[in-house]
């Protein structure tokens, strides 16, 4: 099994966790407020049988994307742990080139997130925008990734779903990766519906793929029966082929155990053919970050 999103935390390379507690869209957080080194990823996950991770970046320090990079790699040639990585890159710089230049030293890299996500709720918010998604500076950065073969993990919310599709048909030689399978926080009639309207929009763009990961985010639990809905919306709407699974730790180590979460995942999966259930815990992953 490939787990497509887990974070190494170092807390020495991230100013913000040596004061006082910030608030944060999960909640707080003090118990992961340290070092979350490769060798306690690894302890956690052994229960859920991942064969395979991708790091997503963390947001170190501006300016230190690439000690961030070189950092996971020296994690990965001492414990084969992760298999790839997804970088930071600034995408609305003039030119985003230079800056991928210099991750492309790292073989590891597969990929760039820049978090565009913004809610009307600041415990909500990160990017400086809404609509940053049809920035045409980050759209050209954006299209810059694929003559590095890399992707471009993609973080709105609902109501901005409509620019991102936008942004991914504007590069559609770049894959895309929708983190948390959008990141569904209102769960009224009417959020669910907007959410599920901007999915189908995203979903007819046939270069974005879903990641089932962070679904506890605003539950702050592992809860199987909303794991089990945002699955099935989900691969109603992608395919199984088009969807992945990830882990998001160690943010959902607050509420849940490795263990748990992807037996949650599992079980929510299960009525579905062998053949999905193998795209979604390996399949895709293994196409879309370019893994042997």
């Amino acid at each position: 099994m490939i787990d497509a999103h887990f974070h190494i935390w170092r807390q020495a390379d991230l100013p913000w966790l040596v004061g006082p507690m910030q608030p944060r869209i999960f909640g707080p957080y003090e118990p992961i407020r340290r070092d979350y080194p490769i060798e306690e990823y690894l302890a956690d996950a052994v229960a859920g049988g991942v064969t395979g991770a991708v790091y997503v970046q963390a947001n170190w320090a501006p300016g230190r994307a690439m000690d961030e990079v070189r950092f996971v790699a020296d994690s990965a040639r001492r414990a084969g742990f992760p298999v790839a990585i997804v970088a930071y890159a600034d995408m609305l710089a003039g030119d985003v080139r230079p800056a991928l230049d210099v991750l492309a030293a790292e073989p590891w890299v597969r990929g760039v997130r820049m978090q565009l996500h913004w809610h009307e709720n600041p415990l909500y918010r990160f990017a400086s925008a809404p609509d940053l998604a049809r920035d045409p500076v980050l759209q050209r950065n954006v299209a810059a990734l694929a003559a590095y073969g890399w992707s471009f993990d993609l973080q709105v919310f609902a109501g901005q779903m409509e620019g991102a599709a936008e942004l991914a048909a504007a590069c559609p030689d770049v894959p895309f990766v929708l983190q948390h399978a959008g990141m569904l926080e209102d769960l009224s009639e009417v959020g669910i519906t907007a959410w599920r309207a901007g999915m189908a929009l995203l979903a007819r763009q046939p270069n974005v793929v879903s990641k089932l990961s962070g679904l506890g985010t605003f539950l702050r639990k592992n809860d199987p029966a909303h794991i089990a809905f945002i699955l099935r919306e989900t691969v109603a709407l992608f395919g199984a082929e088009r969807c992945l699974f990830g882990s998001n730790f160690p943010i959902e180590k607050l509420w849940t155990t490795y263990a748990d979460l992807v037996a949650a995942h599992r079980a929510a999966a299960a009525s579905l053919p062998e053949a999905d259930r193998a795209q979604i815990f390996a399949g895709t992953a293994r196409r879309t970050y370019r893994l042997t």
